[in-house]
């Protein structure tokens, strides 16, 4: 007798088999295209599922209905065909191409063909040659691929999504509603800015950066040119945002008098509002006017009222004065967010007809209160004649120290008339960028005093007080960028005697510097600096009680720029060959 749990197993086993067997029996065989063949074969490639016996209904299951038709025939989509009624060479999927076409075909550039990959199942239409028949043939199959992902679509029940949804154009029926939908803020054609204040807003509202400066009656307009050259005056003036550009104008200059951007009222009547939102407006102040004549001479006006253009006829010449020119706005802000200050600098100048198209610049800056701008020593290269900046570095990870006093960040002994060390004491020159500098003074040692106390006096005159450990390599470096500073070298000269004590007695600093960027305009950029400390010998007393010790400082520039040579692309080389006949039948 067989054990009990044998005869389920061998059932299990028998219906397996079963379902393989139905499987086949009912997968038709793949076709090949040859000269005789017509049509392609269809074959299922999916799990076998066991049989259900006769008339039981399929069970519900969490995906059940209908998968919608697919958009995309991929037995009828080939993307190689790209010659209309033409064959196209190696495309296996062109309905141009015959029997004998694909019976020349090396391989097939696309092999295969797929529909959507995000579906669980999808349609792949496979297309391959067979080198063993003779002639080669073409073989095609219309498979059902599984993605073997699991985050797969398995029906598309939603069927808005496959295709897109026309937008509803607002009428004077459907307006409202509409607008309610929409975030309550619109433009109309003038680009006024329409909002709405509640009664309870905070008290905390505060420009951003980049949120456009609101006016009494709209925003501050700052024309700028968008997609050509010709001024646009509505574009708006955005918080933090530092901007100087010029655009053109085409005027009738007989219509001048009537057009607004070309007056000095435009731009100085509105009032901008201290912070968005409230009510407190802040007037622009005119802090100067200047005035242009037709010979390019400026001239500044004492009295700031405001100016109206106006045109001057003189026979068939036709001019406009007090046209504005330039524009140049300056708004100082608080770190809350509000604007405080607004200032306007004004270009007028008469116009004539072959100024004729206008240009005009504009130009608006926003300062910080109570700060004070710190001044550069280049931007980004060095200027000649400009202090070094330099500072130090108090520990290893932090940023870079520096002195407020830009022309004591790094100097050397100011030289005097009477020469001497001991009044020189605490007296510096700085460092200027691009000069050669060389001064000195004499210091009286008494018998009194030892060596080791003359090395640190010496030592305080040479470095001054907090000598500097790095320096800036271009003129507007930032002291947070510390791995871009170039560190000053400390190298130290003396004679090789023993027993003997050595007296500090020169400071030599070597700048090495560079020419960076563009040849149209290079910037100057220090790459090394070298300070080398000079000591000699203690001097002995040889007569009388003092001692006299030449003490010099040195500064050299020295210019490291590689050559410039204007580099130019390669000649093309033309790979052309000559058929073996054509110089017949002279060769």
């Amino acid at each position: 007798m067989g054990s009990p749990g044998l005869r389920p197993l061998l059932l299990v086993l028998l219906d397996c088999c079963a379902s393989v067997s139905a499987q086949a029996a009912a997968t038709p065989p793949v076709t090949t295209e040859g000269f005789n063949s017509t049509e392609a074969a269809w074959m299922t490639l999916r799990p076998a599922l066991s049989p259900r016996p006769p008339g039981t209904p399929k069970a519900p299951g969490p995906f059940s209905g209908p998968r919608p038709t697919p958009v995309t025939d991929v037995a009828a989509l080939c993307v190689c065909d790209l010659s209309p009624a033409q064959c196209d060479v190696n495309c296996c999927c062109d309905p141009d191409c015959s029997p004998v076409d694909f019976s020349v075909f090396s391989a097939c550039s696309v092999p295969s063909v797929t529909g959507d990959s995000q579906f669980c199942s999808q349609k792949a239409a496979i297309y391959s040659l067979n080198f063993t028949a003779n002639p080669p043939q073409r073989i095609f199959k219309l498979v059902d691929q599984i993605n073997p992902s699991i985050f797969c679509i398995h029906i598309t029940n939603y069927k808005p999504a496959l295709s897109f949804i026309n937008p509803e154009v607002p009428d004077e029926n459907n307006f409202d509603k509409l607008m309610e939908t929409s975030d309550g803020f619109s433009l109309n054609s003038e680009s006024e800015i329409s909002f709405t204040i509640q009664s309870d807003a905070p008290d905390t509202a505060k420009y951003e950066y980049g949120v456009r400066l609101q006016t009494s009656d709209s925003f501050l307009r700052f024309p700028s040119p968008l997609t050509s050259s010709l001024c646009t005056d509505d574009n708006p003036a955005a918080f933090l945002v530092n901007q100087a550009v010029k655009c053109t104008r085409r005027i009738n200059l007989a219509q001048c008098e009537e057009i607004e951007a070309l007056g000095m009222a435009y731009y100085s009547s509105p009032k901008i509002l201290r912070v968005p939102g409230l009510r407190t407006k802040i007037p622009i102040t005119v802090q100067s006017i200047l005035m242009e004549s037709l010979n390019k001479t400026l001239a500044r006006l004492e009295d700031t009222d405001v100016l109206n253009q106006t045109l001057v006829e003189a026979g068939d010449v036709k001019i406009c004065t007090n046209v504005v020119l330039e524009v140049k706005y300056s708004l100082t802000y608080t770190d809350a967010g509000e604007i405080t200050k607004a200032d306007l600098s004004l270009l007028l100048g008469t116009v004539s007809s072959a100024m004729l198209p206008l240009e005009q610049k504009f130009e608006i800056r926003f300062i910080q209160q109570n700060t004070k701008p710190v001044p550069l020593s280049g931007n980004p290269g060095y200027v000649v004649g400009l202090p070094l900046a330099a500072g130090f570095q108090p520990q290893k990870g932090s940023g870079i120290i520096q002195t407020m006093n830009r022309y004591g960040q790094l100097t050397i002994l100011r030289s005097t008339a009477e020469k001497d060390c001991l009044a020189l004491e605490g007296i510096r020159t700085p460092v200027l960028f691009g000069y050669d500098m060389q001064s000195g003074c004499k210091l009286r040692l008494t018998k009194a005093i030892t060596c080791q106390l003359a090395v640190q006096k010496v030592k305080s005159l040479l470095k001054g007080h907090g000598f500097p450990d790095y320096v800036a390599p271009f003129g507007n470096s930032q002291a947070q960028d510390v791995l871009d500073w170039v560190p000053i070298h400390f190298i130290s000269q003396a004679p090789h005697m023993k027993d003997s004590c050595q007296l500090p007695v020169a400071l030599v600093i070597e700048v090495k510097w560079t020419k960076y960027g563009s040849l149209l305009n290079p910037q100057a950029k220090i790459v090394n600096v070298t300070a080398n400390l000079i000591a000699s010998s203690f001097p002995e007393t040889n007569s009388g009680n003092e001692r006299t010790v030449l003490i010099s400082t040195a500064v050299t520039f020295v210019d490291v720029s590689a050559p410039a040579e204007a580099g130019f692309r390669t000649r093309p080389t033309i790979n052309a060959k000559l058929p073996f006949n054509f110089f017949f039948p002279f060769v």
